[in-house]
């Protein structure tokens, strides 16, 4: 993980470590209990229907996918 002395830039890795944690990384426990459906706590919330991959985070942090 990388260090800035800048408060703004420490949320941006925050959020972005935030977001690969609940939507692209699919968590064991979460996956049992959908009999062995990777499913990440961002499917079991209902707020998307497939595990993102970092390319998709990327694609819709340059632009050229729309959200929503």
């Amino acid at each position: 993980m990388a260090f800035s002395k800048k408060m703004e830039n420490h949320a941006h890795a925050v959020a972005l470590h935030f977001f690969a944690a609940n939507y692209c990384r699919p968590h064991m426990t979460l996956t049992k209990a959908r009999g062995g459906v990777h499913t990440s706590p961002a499917m079991a919330a209902g707020l998307t229907d497939h595990i993102w991959k970092i390319e998709d985070l990327v694609a819709m942090m340059d632009g050229s996918v729309k959200v929503g």
